[in-house]
């Protein structure tokens, strides 16, 4: 009789441990991004995506495009207008150009700081990397992707392009997005990071 017991125990536990799914995603960024799109007061979906969603599609990870790069600070640039998706304009500067070797080759990205976020304290030490590859439009977004950056102390900067993310608009097209300067177009596949969102 105990053993019976346990053993509904068991079953019980394994179906209670399916009908709730797991946090989908193969590191922590990934994990984290999941959860905020499936919280609703975060997420950029529209309800009807948001009911289906399951998690967001992701290349694997791929350690050799996480890359030191070094950092040529440009405190001297002038404020622009960067054009988005909408009438908006975002006022940014080119903080600094990161020079980087990725798969053999040498690449240099601008990298962006806004105006607004120069003002917050939370977003302060915030930067801007948007940039635009060879997959965009096949499998991965076709206005290209983000990633997001913090002032570093010295004259390096770490570029992990597992974690380049969609912009909003992506998903739902309310959002005004910034859209990716042509001079941060990299002439290589960056397999890493978010795919293109496939809407069911």
């Amino acid at each position: 009789m105990k053993y019976f017991l346990l053993f509904l125990a068991f079953i019980s536990f394994n179906s209670c441990a399916q009908k709730k799914p797991a946090t989908i995603g193969e590191t922590p960024w990934q994990i984290k991004m999941n959860s905020d799109f499936k919280d609703a007061s975060k997420s950029p979906l529209k309800p009807k995506d948001l009911k289906t969603f399951e998690g967001l599609d992701f290349f694997k990870y791929d350690e050799s495009f996480k890359v030191k790069a070094k950092l040529e600070r440009t405190p001297n640039a002038e404020w622009f207008n960067m054009k988005t998706t909408t009438n908006r304009l975002s006022k940014e500067r080119v903080f600094g150009i990161a020079t980087f070797t990725l798969k053999g080759k040498e690449y240099k990205l601008n990298i962006y700081q806004g105006e607004d976020n120069m003002n917050s304290e939370e977003y302060k030490d915030y930067l801007f990397l948007p940039f635009l590859d060879n997959t965009n439009g096949e499998t991965s977004y076709a206005g290209g992707r983000y990633i997001g950056l913090s002032i570093p102390k010295g004259d390096t900067i770490t570029i992990d392009f597992n974690e380049a993310y969609n912009p909003y608009c992506a998903y739902n097209k309310k959002y005004s997005c910034p859209i990716v300067p042509r001079i941060n177009y990299l002439d290589i596949d960056v397999e890493a990071g978010v795919k293109a969102f496939k809407k069911k």
